[in-house]
């Protein structure tokens, strides 16, 4: 019987190691939401400020259910604002005043004729920390090209090595590109705000789509500078060892294996009986199994298509092989590791099917300052009383209320 994942309750005084520290998130779509996620989920207050059609994220439903913003955004808060209107960018830069960190991903240009230009933001927060994320970057020819992350994986060369050589390139089944910077975006942010606060020095950072990507892929260009080739697609092979490769079984499950280093390869030889192979010139180094993959693949896989998945992962663990199942979205749900561990949680929902909706738990574990799980992704602008009431003073947020400056439902503090 499967365990069932851990179940979580949000806990709105739970506190993190950036507990204190604000952000004013400006940012649209995966990159920033992955970027001030990272930051929310260790305790600092993010704020979406979000135009009354709310961030993008809202429109990616499921079954009618907005689950990419309701995963990607637990832990924030909302405000909205009619952004097209100057008194709304004011209240921007009033908040602005007590922000730590402030992110925005519009096309290089917009943010200055919103009258928010990074030095105007400095002006009135020295110490803030300005993380400006665009498809191309701030500088360059391609400034000014919409970029999403669909481009830059194929324009940085993943693609061109993702896939089976006899077949397109492919793109990713996921949002890699806009992953991978809000990853570094939250890394550099903590970099400059740390800098911050030892000097009250700000600063802007500019993060493309494109050079996170470009990072995570080398040293492919070092590769190709020194044999003049570039990498092949091989499919799920990889070109610096072997054997590494995806099989399937005889019940038509599929598990993924890579020895990667002589002891473990010799270990694979001798586990499957064939312990002679560990002294065949075909296969006796590691360039010799790279010569000869084809043939090193068509062994393991015949003595693994001859077992039921969990067979062979019986008969390898055993042996100390490293081995694992390919699994599915629908296999983590019902997984004794993944439970164990909490990877994934439930925590309440009321528009779930049984009232309970499954995310990644906290990445990464801390000891003594734990991520969180604080509060459920916003409704929008739900939190536009606690956070402009006491900023603009009851009358005035109840004028730009009445003038639509401020939209969106809702809670009283």
């Amino acid at each position: 019987m499967p365990t069932p994942l851990p179940r979580r309750h949000f806990d709105p005084a739970a506190k993190g190691a950036l507990q204190g520290v604000r952000v004013v998130d400006l940012a649209r779509l995966v990159a920033g939401n992955m970027l001030s996620k990272v930051l929310a989920d260790h305790g600092a207050e993010v704020i979406k400020v979000e135009p009354p059609e709310g961030d993008t994220l809202r429109a990616w439903k499921v079954g009618g259910i907005e689950t990419s913003w309701k995963t990607w955004c637990r832990n924030k808060k909302s405000i909205c604002l009619a952004l097209r209107d100057p008194r709304a960018v004011e209240v921007v830069k009033q908040l602005v005043t007590g922000a730590d960190i402030f992110t925005e991903s519009f096309r290089p240009g917009v943010l200055e004729a919103m009258g928010l230009a990074p030095e105007e933001l400095l002006a009135i927060n020295p110490r803030l920390i300005v993380v400006r994320i665009s498809g191309w970057g701030q500088t360059g020819p391609y400034r000014h090209k919409p970029g999403f992350g669909t481009l830059v994986e194929g324009y940085s060369g993943f693609a061109a090595v993702n896939g089976f050589a006899d077949r397109e390139p492919v793109l990713p089944p996921m949002f890699m590109g806009d992953a991978y910077a809000g990853l570094y975006g939250a890394a550099s942010a903590l970099a400059a705000f740390h800098f911050a606060k030892a000097t009250g020095q700000g600063q802007v950072i500019d993060l493309s789509l494109m050079e996170p990507m470009l990072a995570v892929l080398e040293p492919q260009t070092a590769n190709v500078r020194i044999t003049g080739k570039t990498k092949p697609r091989t499919g799920s092979r990889s070109t610096n060892s072997a054997p590494r490769n995806a099989y399937r079984t005889s019940d038509g499950g599929w598990v993924c294996l890579s020895a990667s280093t002589q002891g473990m390869t010799e270990k694979l030889f001798r586990s499957i009986g064939r312990a002679e192979l560990i002294e065949d010139p075909r296969f006796r180094t590691n360039p010799d199994r790279l010569r000869n993959v084809e043939a090193l693949d068509g062994i393991i896989a015949e003595f693994i298509a001859a077992r039921t998945r969990e067979e062979v992962l019986a008969h390898f663990d055993a042996a100390g092989v490293t081995i694992g199942p390919i699994k599915d979205a629908k296999d983590l749900l019902e997984d004794d590791y993944i439970a164990a561990r909490g990877a994934l949680v439930e925590v309440p929902d009321a528009e779930m099917p049984g009232g309970w909706l499954p995310m990644h738990g906290e990445v990464p574990r801390l000891s003594v300052t734990p991520g969180l799980l604080a509060r459920p992704a916003p409704r929008l602008g739900e939190h536009n009383a606690e956070i402009l009431r006491p900023l603009l003073g009851e009358e005035r947020y109840a004028e730009l209320r009445a003038q639509g400056v401020v939209q969106g439902g809702e809670t009283q503090p």
